[in-house]
C-alpha cells in the first residue's frame, strides 16, 4: 500500500478514537449536570467517566511508542525512537533466524512448479516471439561493444594469455586417442588410399610420358611402354594390398598413429613444435586479415537479418524457444528433475546469503533518523493501534459502569 493512502487511513482512524473520547467527555459533563432531577444517570456518568480513563490510558500508551505525549519527555516514552538501533538489531536476528531457514525456504517453494510455469509461458506464440525479438535487438548493441577498440584489445589481449599458456600437444593426442580407440584412424587410411588410386588414375598418361621422357634415346619404346605396365601394376598391387583389412600396411599405420600419439603427450619437442605452428598460424597477418574479413562478413548479414522484419534468426529463436515449451510441458520427468535443482539451488542460495539480507536491513534501518522510522512504522501498525485506543474507550467504559452497578446494589 503506498504510503499517502496509509497516513490518510491512519488520520481517519484517528480522528475516529479521538473523536470518541471527546463525545465521552461531552457525556460525562452533560451527564453529570443533569444527575441531581435524574439520578439514573449517574450510570451514564460512570460509563463515561471510565471511558475517557480507559481512552487517555491507551492514548498515551500507543503515543508513547513513537513520541514523546504532548512533548513531555516522560521517562519510558519515544519508545521507538531511542531504541532504533536496537530494533533494526533484533528485527535482522529476527528475520535471519526465523524467516531465512532452509525448512521455511524450501517448504514454501515446494508447491510452486518453475519449470512447468516456464514452459507453459515460453509455449505460447506470443510469449516465445517477444523474448526471440528482445534478443534479436540487443544484438545490435553486443556488436557495436564487440566493435570498440578497448573491448578489441581486451579480447585481443585475453585470447594471447590463454595461448600462451594453453598446452595443444596434450590436447591433439586426446583428440587422435578418441579416434583411434574407435578405429576412425582406419577411415582416414582408406581415404589416403581412395586418393592416391584416384591420383594414380588420372595422371597415367603423364607418368608414361614422364617415363618415356627420362628414358635413353636408344632404349626401344616397347620396353618403356613395359616398364610403364609393370610400374602401374606394382603401384595398384600395392594399393589393393593396403585394402585388405589384415595388411601390414595397416598395422604399421596404426603403430605410427599410437607413436604419434605418445610423442604427443611426452614429447616437449613436439609441444614446442606445435605451439609455434599455432602462434605463427594465428599471428600471421593473413590470417588476422582473413579473421577480419570474415568478422565484418558475419556482422553485415547479422546485421540485415535483424533489420529485417521477417528476421531468421528471431524466427529460429522463436520455434526453439516454443519447441522447448511444448517438450518441456510434455515431459513431466525433466519437470520434476528442473523443479528440484532450482528448489535446492535457490534455497542454498538464499539462506547462504541470509546473513547478508539480514545485514540490509539493519543498514538501511540504520541510515533513517528516529522521525523517519517512527513515521514508517506508525504507517503501517498506527491504524490498528488507534482501534486499541477505540476499543479502550468502550471496554473502559462498561468496566466502569460495571463497578458502578456493583457499588449501588452492595
Amino acid at each position: 500500500m503506498h504510503e499517502q493512502e496509509q497516513a490518510v487511513q491512519l488520520r481517519k482512524t484517528r480522528g475516529l478514537a479521538t473523536g470518541l473520547l471527546v463525545a465521552m467527555a461531552f457525556l460525562f459533563l452533560v451527564s453529570r449536570s443533569l444527575m441531581p432531577r435524574y439520578p439514573y444517570l449517574s450510570f451514564v456518568a460512570a460509563f463515561a467517566e471510565a471511558a475517557m480513563v480507559g481512552a487517555l490510558a491507551d492514548w498515551f500508551a500507543v503515543t508513547a511508542l513513537f513520541r514523546h505525549p504532548l512533548g513531555v519527555p516522560i521517562p519510558h516514552t519515544a519508545i521507538i525512537p531511542r531504541n532504533k538501533d536496537r530494533i533494526a538489531d533484533s528485527l535482522s536476528n529476527f528475520l535471519e533466524h526465523n524467516f531465512i531457514t532452509q525448512e521455511i525456504i524450501r517448504a514454501e517453494m515446494r508447491p510452486i512448479d518453475f519449470a512447468g510455469a516456464a514452459a507453459a509461458w515460453l509455449s505460447q506464440p506470443e510469449n516465445s516471439k517477444a523474448i526471440s525479438r528482445q534478443i534479436v535487438r540487443s544484438v545490435p548493441t553486443l556488436l557495436r561493444v564487440i566493435e570498440d577498440e578497448d573491448v578489441r584489445q581486451f579480447m585481443h589481449g585475453r585470447l594471447t594469455s590463454a595461448l600462451a599458456h594453453a598446452k595443444f600437444a596434450p590436447m591433439v593426442a586426446e583428440v587422435l586417442s578418441v579416434l583411434v580407440a574407435s578405429n576412425r584412424h582406419q577411415a582416414l587410411f582408406n581415404q589416403l588410399i581412395e586418393v592416391a588410386a584416384r591420383a594414380l588414375e588420372h595422371n597415367k598418361d603423364y607418368i608414361r610420358w614422364k617415363i618415356h621422357e627420362n628414358s635413353p634415346r636408344w632404349l626401344p619404346k616397347a620396353i618403356d611402354e613395359k616398364f610403364y605396365h609393370r610400374l602401374l601394376d606394382a603401384v595398384e598391387s600395392t594399393l589393393n594390398e593396403m585394402r585388405e583389412e589384415d595388411s601390414e600396411w595397416r598395422l604399421r599405420f596404426s603403430n605410427m598413429a599410437e607413436d604419434f600419439i605418445e610423442q604427443l603427450r611426452t614429447s616437449p619437442v613436439y609441444e614446442e613444435k606445435l605451439d609455434t605452428m599455432i602462434s605463427e598460424v594465428l599471428g600471421h597477418p593473413i590470417t588476422r586479415d582473413y579473421m577480419l574479413h570474415i568478422w565484418r562478413d558475419i556482422k553485415t548479414r547479422l546485421e540485415a537479418d535483424i533489420a529485417s522484419p521477417d528476421s531468421h534468426i528471431a524466427a529460429r529463436l522463436d520455434q526453439g524457444f516454443r519447441s522447448f515449451g511444448n517438450e518441456l510441458l510434455g515431459d513431466a520427468r525433466v519437470q520434476r528433475k528442473l523443479n528440484q535443482w532450482i528448489r535446492i539451488f535457490a534455497t542454498e542460495t538464499i539462506v547462504a546469503r541470509r546473513e547478508m539480507i539480514a545485514d540490509l536491513v539493519v543498514r538501511v534501518i540504520r541510515k533513517w533518523d528516529a522521525d523517519t522510522m517512527s513515521r514508517k512504522l506508525e504507517l503501517h501498525v498506527g491504524k490498528d493501534l488507534q482501534y486499541i485506543r477505540i476499543n479502550g474507550t468502550l471496554v473502559g467504559g462498561l468496566v466502569g459502569l460495571v463497578l458502578h452497578a456493583i457499588s449501588r446494589f452492595l
